[in-house]
């Protein structure tokens, strides 16, 4: 094992051995590579390497702390990667939602109280069939949001937060193409809020499976659509 890949479990180590917590200062350099056993050079190797997977922040002529942890923070790589492969990848990315959505849809139903279920509805009270697809897609992500959101688990929210902003260009590709697109999706979000306010766990599960696959589904047959958002003149909202 090389040294930095030591020195980085070996600070991994202490942060799942609570000695170091969100907005902890780590000992000076000299100090703790003493501690672990290990060179000031591998040690400064390990912490500009977790600086960049935003574990540790760096301040200059301060020292170096551990980040708040909050997993919207961890997992801003993955999102830099989803950017990188935005259009490349863009039915892999919603093969990743029709998994995990769902399953923050469910969470979402055990978990809503009276008043978010009501929130649901309001956000569909927004919106009709002579809703521009702008607005439409705009819509889309809020609601989508707000359900992953009643889930109460910060994890999916930040992977699906990533996730379904980087499918925006599809979404509305889907709507300025596809006959009745608008009419299907907000007949689809009123089945889903039933389906959240009936408790049903695999009801929930099913409709939501099948909305983000109507999308995917279109994808399969759009041929290279997808790769022609790059021309398009889009508005990024919400990207």
């Amino acid at each position: 094992m090389a040294l930095t890949d030591q020195a980085i479990l070996e600070i991994k180590g202490m942060l799942l051995r609570g000695e170091l917590g969100p907005g902890d200062r780590l000992p000076p350099e000299k100090e703790l590579s003493e501690a672990l056993g290990l060179s000031r050079n591998s040690l400064r190797e390990a912490v500009k390497a977790l600086e960049l997977i935003r574990v540790l922040d760096v301040r200059r002529g301060d020292g170096t702390y551990v980040t708040s942890l909050e997993p919207r923070l961890l997992l801003e790589a993955m999102s830099f990667v989803v950017d990188l492969h935005q259009d490349s990848s863009v039915l892999e990315l919603f093969e990743a939602r029709r998994i995990l959505e769902p399953g923050a849809a469910v969470l979402a139903g055990r978990r809503a109280k009276p008043e978010d279920v009501e929130g649901l509805w309001t956000l569909l009270d927004e919106v009709d069939e002579d809703t521009g697809v702008e607005d439409l897609v705009a819509h889309d992500i809020t609601f989508h949001a707000a359900i992953v959101a009643m889930s109460g688990n910060s994890y999916l929210m930040s992977i699906l937060d990533g996730l379904s902003s980087r499918t925006l260009r599809a979404r509305i590709w889907r709507g300025l193409t596809e006959q009745g697109a608008v009419q299907r999706t907000l007949s689809e979000h009123r089945t889903i809020v039933d389906a959240i306010a009936s408790g049903d766990d695999e009801l929930v599960r099913a409709v939501v499976t099948s909305h983000i696959g109507g999308v995917e589904r279109w994808l399969h047959t759009a041929g290279d659509a997808p790769h022609d958002l790059e021309t398009q003149h889009v508005p990024d909202r919400g990207a």
